[in-house]
């Protein structure tokens, strides 16, 4: 297990900067553990993240994997809105459950590419960019009875 130390700077010149940073990692790693803090005097996040390596496989072809699918600056239509909007408050409130940053839950744009690509099962949550079995395991249920009723 190794330790990873990210600072979330909330000054509008750093914060979209660093959360892009801290996603990118979040995407590309698999995190056992995570830790924040607020220091006021900086006004940041300190984010501790415990996490493995990913695994490098050599030789290995999987056939028939698709490529993840992902939202990249397209308009949502009016339904797809109604769902976003009923994302972002569930994720706001686990956010606050939990004492998290929401873009530790999801980030925005994989709350727009679940509204747009609207998946009926778990296993058709791993084929979004973003989530992976841990994320699908805390929130996959969640995510699709918000799917069903909206």
């Amino acid at each position: 297990m190794k330790v990873k130390i990210f600072k979330v700077r909330l000054d509008k010149e750093f914060l979209h900067k660093d959360q892009r940073t801290l996603d990118k990692f979040l995407a590309a790693h698999t995190i056992i553990q995570t830790k924040t803090a607020f220091v006021n005097d900086e006004n940041y996040w300190s984010v501790v993240l415990y996490f493995e390596e990913p695994e490098i496989i050599v030789n290995t072809v999987k056939e028939g994997q698709s490529v993840k699918y992902s939202i990249e600056d397209q308009a949502l239509n009016s339904d797809e809105l109604k769902i976003l909007d009923a994302l972002k408050y569930w994720r706001s409130e686990k956010a606050k459950n939990q004492n998290l940053p929401t873009y530790f839950i999801a980030t925005n744009k994989e709350l727009m590419s679940v509204a747009r690509y609207k998946p009926a099962k778990k296993e058709e949550l791993l084929d979004i960019k973003g989530f992976g079995k841990h994320k699908i395991e805390n929130y996959g249920e969640e995510i699709l009875e918000i799917l069903e009723g909206v």
